[in-house]
């Protein structure tokens, strides 16, 4: 097993080589408030029948992670797999719903699972499968590391369920398997946080960063953004203190300073203003607008030069969008949209959400650039999403507003480029890749993301359902106006009126 934990400072500040405190088997840092953490964790195992395995999870809680960490998803839990060969039923749907929770409606991958659109053959590393559920929170995988992990071995029972605990607040969280290395990494991140991040790292609570197995090393990293920028724009560069844990000798910190290609990038710092909001029109009905508004058009600039603003979502199976709706080029601009570029998953128009296994569907729309000529007077800047409701089952538990709520994760804006071919982002130790929108794009594409000024990645949205248990009235009042409307139409067919016209056909005759 390897582990890496890595401190990332904010830019702007510095790293005391004082603050670190090294000891044969473990680590403080005093300033660990400051900084963001990101544990991973890599553990050698075989997966019968996998050949890639992808899991990510984004918080609701659009918490704020510096570069390196920038790159986005809407919340909830995304899943993407690639079976060893075709036609193999593979339990993932179990393996899913043991670690993070037996409400998950996965049945199988060939009912539940959506094939992501490949718009090219230059694409096919994507993986074959994708599955999304909205997972407010990773309490069911917390349980589960607990009792399995940290349980096991009693002699890190104490730090193991103090690590289990801190999952549950977590930014991020991710999980990879592929057939070639036989490698199972977890990956997870959090904001910095002087609630708990402190209490973590500080030894007189049996906080400290501590050997899981003794036979392990950990490597050890406080970095931050370098004050000198790099020559090339796609370029991250960081700088600070490695250390390595687990020999019997003590490594004392030493400097470092690198450089790296990377294709998730912050905005600069000259478009820190560039925040959108997600919200639903009110009021929603059974075709719910939803608009991402901007604090003005002329907030809403290019990083650079040939780079397009795109918008990523993915809905539940309850909540659609209709594909033809953006055939029509006036259509699309009176939204700020200039093209649905992709949808997969289900696109059903009739279907109730009841009779559908499917998990919903995921969209890549390509937005329009405003008229900034026109930002003085025009005020906020929206972008209008056209959905729809399908019909949900019926239920004896409604309350009496007749209404549930449905919750909708918000969707992520990022401007995409191109990047130059010989860049090898391989080099990257903080890359991250399968996260569904960047399978659509070339592999040497670059991500500006645009953070979210909301503070929850998930939006809440009230959907008419019939209360079962109180409308017998509604299929006898239908049964009743069926049996009246047939009963008059065979009447006017062979009933008084036929009579009268076969009389006034023989008058005609004669």
């Amino acid at each position: 097993m390897k582990q890496r934990i890595t401190y990332l400072q904010g830019e702007g500040t510095d790293i005391d080589v004082n603050s670190l405190h090294v000891n044969p088997d473990s680590l403080v840092f005093s300033n660990a408030e400051q900084a963001a953490l990101q544990k991973r964790v890599t553990i050698t195992e075989v997966l019968d029948n996998v050949h890639e395995l992808h899991i990510r999870w984004s918080s609701p809680r659009n918490d704020e992670l510096p570069s390196p960490l920038v790159s986005r998803l809407p919340s909830g839990l995304h899943v993407f797999f690639t079976p060893r060969s075709a036609g193999t039923d593979v339990p993932i749907c179990e393996l899913l719903q043991t670690l993070f929770g037996a409400e998950l409606q996965c049945h199988s991958v060939v009912d539940s699972f959506s094939r992501p659109q490949i718009t090219s053959e230059r694409f096919s590393a994507a993986a074959s499968y994708q599955y999304f559920h909205v997972l407010p929170t990773l309490h069911d995988f917390s349980q589960w590391f607990d009792s399995n992990i940290c349980r096991a071995n009693l002699k890190i029972k104490l730090a193991c369920g103090i690590e289990a605990d801190a999952i549950t607040r977590a930014a991020t969280f991710d999980l990879d398997f592929d057939a070639i290395s036989h490698a199972v990494t977890t990956t997870v991140a959090w904001k910095a946080d002087s609630d708990w991040i402190e209490p973590l790292t500080h030894p007189n609570t049996a906080r400290a960063i501590v050997q899981l197995n003794e036979r392990d090393s950990i490597e050890v990293g406080v970095l931050q953004p370098a004050h000198q920028p790099t020559d090339e724009p796609e370029e991250l560069s960081l700088g600070g203190y490695l250390t390595t844990l687990g020999d019997d000798e003590i490594h004392e910190p030493s400097a470092t300073l690198f450089a790296f290609p990377s294709r998730h990038h912050a905005l600069p710092q000259k478009l820190a203003r560039q925040k959108f909001r997600a919200d639903f029109q009110q009021p929603t009905g059974l075709h719910p607008k939803l608009d991402l508004t901007f604090a003005s058009a002329r907030s809403v600039a290019s990083p650079a030069d040939s780079r397009a603003l795109h918008a990523y979502l993915t809905l539940p199976v309850s909540l659609f969008i209709d594909r033809y709706q953006f055939s029509d080029a006036l259509s699309l601009q009176a939204q700020n949209l200039k093209a649905l570029h992709s949808l997969s998953g289900e696109d059903d128009l009739e279907a109730p959400a009841w009779v559908l296994k499917s998990w919903g569907s995921a969209a890549l729309f390509e937005v329009v650039h405003p008229n900034t000529t026109e930002s003085a007077t025009s005020g906020p800047w929206t972008l209008t999403i056209p959905t729809h409701l399908r019909y949900v089952k019926p239920s004896t538990n409604v309350s009496a507003s007749s209404q549930e709520n449905l919750q909708i994760p918000s969707p992520i804006l990022f401007w995409a480029c191109p990047a130059e071919e010989g860049l090898k982002f391989a080099t990257n130790p903080f890359d991250r890749v399968n996260l569904g929108f960047d399978g659509l794009f070339g592999p040497k594409t670059l991500f500006y993301h645009v953070p979210s000024a909301d503070e929850t990645g998930l939006l809440d949205l009230k959907i008419p359902i019939l209360d079962s248990a109180s409308s017998g009235w509604v299929s006898m009042a239908t049964s009743a106006v069926v049996i009246a409307g047939f009963s008059w139409v065979m009447w006017k067919l062979f009933g008084g009126d036929a009579g009268a016209r076969v009389e006034k056909s023989g008058k005609k005759t004669q």
